[in-house]
C-alpha cells in the first residue's frame, strides 16, 4: 500500500507539472511531504490515516474563509486533490448496516462498545459524529 499511494502521487505530480496545473502540484507536493515527513517520524502511523488526518483538516478550515476569499477555493481544489486518495466514502444504509451487524454481535449492545467496533470501519469514510447519532438513534 505504501509504495503504492507513493506511487500514484508521484505520477500525479508529473502529470500536474505537464499541464502547468500550479495549484493542484502544490497540494500534491504537501501531501507528499507529510507523507516522507510521516515515514521518518519516530511512530510512523498508516499512510492512508495521514491523508485522512489532512482532507478532515482541510474540510474543517473551509469556514474560516468567505467562498469569495481565494483561500476557500484554495482549499476547495485541494480537497477535490485529497478525494482521489480517500477510501470510498460509506452510505448512511451501509453504516445502519454495520451497526446492525455491530449491536448482534454484542451480548450487551451499549454506546461504548458499538462505537469502538465501528471507528476503525468507518474511519474517513463516513462522518463520525453522523455515526454516533445514528448509533445514539438505535438504541
Amino acid at each position: 500500500m505504501e509504495n503504492k499511494l507513493l506511487d500514484q502521487i508521484n505520477a500525479d505530480i508529473k502529470e500536474a507539472m505537464k499541464a502547468k496545473e500550479k495549484e493542484r502540484l502544490q497540494a500534491l507536493r504537501y501531501l507528499k511531504s507529510m507523507l516522507m515527513e510521516n515515514s521518518t517520524s519516530q511512530k510512523p502511523v498508516p499512510e492512508m490515516d495521514v491523508v485522512i488526518k489532512h482532507d478532515k483538516k482541510l474540510k474543517d478550515s473551509l469556514h474560516n474563509f468567505p467562498e469569495e476569499h481565494p483561500m476557500h477555493q484554495q482549499t476547495l481544489l485541494e480537497i477535490k486533490v485529497m478525494e482521489k486518495f480517500l477510501p470510498q466514502p460509506l452510505s448512511e444504509a451501509e453504516v445502519q448496516n454495520i451497526i446492525n451487524d455491530i449491536k448482534s454481535k454484542l451480548d450487551s449492545p451499549n454506546m461504548g462498545a458499538i462505537m469502538k467496533e465501528l471507528q476503525p470501519q468507518i474511519k474517513g469514510r463516513f462522518d463520525g459524529k453522523k455515526a454516533s447519532q445514528m448509533v445514539k438513534d438505535s438504541l
